[in-house]
């Protein structure tokens, strides 16, 4: 979006609404297909978040995948220890300080990566095909619009944020 002007805050109800937008979306039949191949497998919704992370952050720290989500190290750890027992993940020596691990996806970690992404990806596009091309703009700049100014609230910056052109 442009940047704000005077008088332009938002009220509660916009943030409630942006709220309950993005909880319907994430309870839609595209993610419930998603978490119903995850639950065949016996893999927790922050499992397969974590196996998303690694897959785009190879060679992580475990203290990398903890700041991510903001959570601690030791659930991070828990959260790792299945993965292994599964042999999705494997957990390695960091090169220059033992007392690092860091994470890399398994041959079935980054097969199963591949089809959750597959699936996500299928889905979407389905949603997508059913939108008119504006509405489809429309939605891709808004939402980079969200990502941008969370990302400026959250590195402390609370800096106006610029409108992106969909490509």
């Amino acid at each position: 979006m442009a940047t704000r002007t005077r008088g332009s805050e938002p009220s509660a109800g916009e943030a409630e609404r942006v709220l309950d937008l993005l909880n319907s979306l994430g309870s839609t039949t595209f993610r419930q297909l998603l978490w119903q191949k995850a639950s065949e497998l016996d893999l927790t919704y922050a499992q397969s978040q974590v196996l998303f992370y690694v897959a785009e952050h190879p060679g992580c720290h475990m203290g990398d995948v903890a700041k991510a989500f903001g959570v601690t190290l030791p659930a991070v750890t828990h959260i790792v220890d299945r993965l292994e027992q599964k042999e999705f993940v494997v957990r390695g020596d960091h090169p220059a300080d033992r007392r690092i691990y860091v994470l890399d996806l398994t041959r079935p970690g980054k097969a199963l990566v591949e089809e959750l992404h597959s699936i996500r990806l299928r889905s979407m596009e389905g949603v997508l095909a059913r939108m008119s091309v504006n509405d489809r703009r429309r939605v891709v700049g808004g939402l980079e619009a969200l990502v941008d100014a969370a990302a400026s609230e959250s590195d402390g910056t609370a800096r106006p944020v610029r409108s992106r052109r969909a490509k």
